[in-house]
C-alpha cells in the first residue's frame, strides 16, 4: 500500500490523552468561584517557603521536568468531554507535556516581598487554558541582615490540598537532590483512587443523608463579613509568626486542637459581629478532615478531604474552653454517626453535574452566601523538609485566597519553632484594622509572644 505524505499524517494514530480523576472535594473547590464568575475572583493557594539563602530557579525547572516523567498532573488541563460528561484532568503523552512556569523576582524589602506574594495570589489560574501549577523564586535582600530566598508554589485549589502541596515540594526536593536516581525511580508515583467499594444503593443513601444534614444545619443562610458585598476587591493576606509562650502542658496541647482554635477564632469573629451590630445568627463553618492515614504523607494530587460543619452562636464564644469542649464532642459524634463518611460519599456524586449546579444543595447560594468564615489548621510542616534545593528551610506557611463571601479565613500551621497565623480576606469585606484585631485576639488567646 502506498500513501501520499498528506495521507501519512492522517494514518498516524492520535496521541493518547490520559484522563486523571478529580475527587469530590476537588469538584466543590472548583465550583465555589462560579458563584462569582463575573467578578474575576482568584481560586489560588500559595505555599511560601522561606530559606536561608537564594535558590537557583534552574534547579526547580530541572526537577519539574523530571517530575513530568511519572506525574502528569502539573502539565494537565481541566476538561469535560461533553456538557454531561465527567470533569477530569487531561494530560497528553510525555513528549507533549510542558513543565509549569518558574519565574524569578528580586526584592529589596519584606514589604516589596509581600506585594509580590499578594500579586501572585490574585493572578488567578485558569486550569482549562494553562497548567494548574506554577512556581516562583524570590530573592529578598533587605538593608539589614543577610539575603533570604523564597520558593512559592501557586496552584489552582482543586489540584491538591495543603498536605499535597507539601508532598509535591518534597518530591521536587528529592528529584533535585538525587538527580538521575530519583528520576528513574517510581516508588513515589501517586496512586489513582479506585472505585468506592460500597454498593451504589448504599452510597446513594449516604449522600441523601449528608445533604439532609447540611440543609438542617443551615435552614437559614449564614451571615458573613462579606454579606452585602456587591463589588469585591483584591484578595489580601497577612502572615504573622509567634513563639509559644510557655512549656508544654495539658492546656498547651488543648490549644493545638482545631476545636480550641475554632472557638478562639469564633470569639474574634463575634467581636467583629458586635462592632458591626450583626444579629446572633449561628455561625456555619466548614472544617476540613484529612482522609489520609494518620502519620503517612499519603497521595499528593487531589483534595483528600471530607467536611464537618460546625455551628454555634456568636454569643457562645464568651466561654472559649466550654465552646471548644462542645465542638470536640460534636465532632466526635459526627465521626461516630458516619457524617464525615457520608459527606465524602455525597461529594463523589457531583462528577456529572455542571459546576454551576454543584453548590445548589447549599442554602443561600442563590444569594452567594455559603459560610460565615473559613478556619483550618494545616498543623506541622514536615521535618523531612528541613532542606530544599540546597538551602535550609527557615519557615513555611500556606495562604489561600478566600471567596468574597465569607470574605475572610484564618489559617494556622507550625514550622520548626514558628507558630504561623495567616488571615486571608477580600478588600471591601474586612478592613486591615479589623484583621489586626482578629490577629491580636487569637495571639492573646493562644498565649503566643511576638517574634523579635
Amino acid at each position: 500500500m502506498h500513501l501520499r505524505p498528506e495521507e501519512l499524517v492522517l494514518a498516524v494514530r492520535p496521541a493518547r490523552v490520559r484522563r486523571l480523576p478529580l475527587r469530590g472535594a476537588d469538584l466543590v473547590l472548583a465550583a465555589m468561584p462560579r458563584l462569582w464568575k463575573d467578578a474575576g475572583v482568584s481560586n489560588n493557594v500559595l505555599l511560601v517557603v522561606e530559606c536561608d539563602g537564594p535558590i537557583a530557579p534552574e534547579r526547580i525547572r530541572l526537577a519539574l521536568s523530571r517530575l513530568l516523567d511519572s506525574w502528569p498532573w502539573p502539565a494537565a488541563r481541566l476538561r469535560r468531554p461533553f456538557p454531561w460528561g465527567r470533569l477530569h484532568w487531561a494530560a497528553g503523552p510525555r513528549a507533549t507535556r510542558r513543565p509549569p512556569a518558574v519565574s524569578h523576582r528580586l526584592v529589596a524589602s519584606r514589604q516589596e516581598l509581600h506585594r509580590e506574594l499578594e500579586a501572585e495570589l490574585n493572578a488567578g489560574i485558569d486550569p482549562a487554558r494553562e497548567p494548574p501549577l506554577r512556581v516562583m523564586t524570590i530573592d529578598c535582600e533587605p538593608e539589614a541582615g543577610g539575603a533570604r530566598g523564597f520558593v512559592v508554589l501557586t496552584w489552582f485549589h482543586a489540584l491538591m490540598d495543603p498536605h499535597g502541596g507539601q508532598n509535591l515540594l518534597a518530591r521536587l526536593a528529592d528529584l533535585d537532590q538525587d538527580g538521575e536516581s530519583a528520576h528513574s525511580g517510581c516508588a513515589l508515583t501517586p496512586p489513582e483512587p479506585g472505585p468506592n467499594p460500597l454498593p451504589f444503593r448504599e452510597r446513594g443513601r449516604l449522600a441523601r443523608r449528608s445533604v439532609a444534614h447540611l440543609r438542617a444545619l443551615a435552614s437559614v443562610p449564614p451571615l458573613s463579613p462579606g454579606t452585602g458585598l456587591a463589588l469585591p476587591g483584591r484578595a489580601r493576606f497577612r502572615q504573622e509568626s509567634f513563639l509559644d509562650g510557655g512549656p508544654p502542658s495539658g492546656d498547651t496541647r488543648a490549644k493545638r486542637e482545631i476545636c480550641w482554635r475554632l472557638a478562639l477564632v469564633g470569639k474574634a469573629m463575634a467581636e467583629l459581629w458586635d462592632r458591626r451590630g450583626l444579629p446572633d445568627v449561628p455561625f456555619l463553618v466548614p472544617i476540613a478532615v484529612d482522609l489520609r492515614l494518620k502519620g503517612e504523607p499519603g497521595p499528593t494530587f487531589g483534595n483528600w478531604l471530607a467536611f464537618h460543619f460546625a455551628r454555634f452562636k456568636p454569643s457562645e464564644t464568651a466561654d472559649v474552653p466550654g465552646l471548644a469542649l462542645a465542638l470536640r464532642r460534636e465532632m466526635a459524634d459526627a465521626v461516630r454517626e458516619g457524617q464525615i463518611e457520608a459527606n465524602a460519599v455525597a461529594m463523589e456524586f457531583l462528577h456529572y453535574r455542571p459546576l454551576s449546579r454543584v453548590l445548589a444543595t447549599l442554602p443561600g447560594t442563590a444569594q452567594r452566601e455559603t459560610f460565615s468564615f473559613n478556619c483550618a489548621d494545616i498543623m506541622n510542616f514536615p521535618t523531612t523538609l528541613d532542606c530544599v534545593f540546597g538551602r535550609r528551610v527557615v519557615n513555611a506557611y500556606h495562604a489561600p485566597a478566600v471567596l468574597p463571601r465569607p470574605g475572610i479565613g484564618v489559617f494556622f500551621n507550625r514550622c520548626a519553632s514558628h507558630d504561623n497565623l495567616v488571615v486571608s480576606w477580600i478588600e471591601g469585606a474586612v478592613s486591615e484594622d479589623e484583621v489586626a484585631r482578629i490577629i491580636e485576639t487569637v495571639r492573646e488567646g493562644m498565649g503566643w509572644t511576638a517574634r523579635a
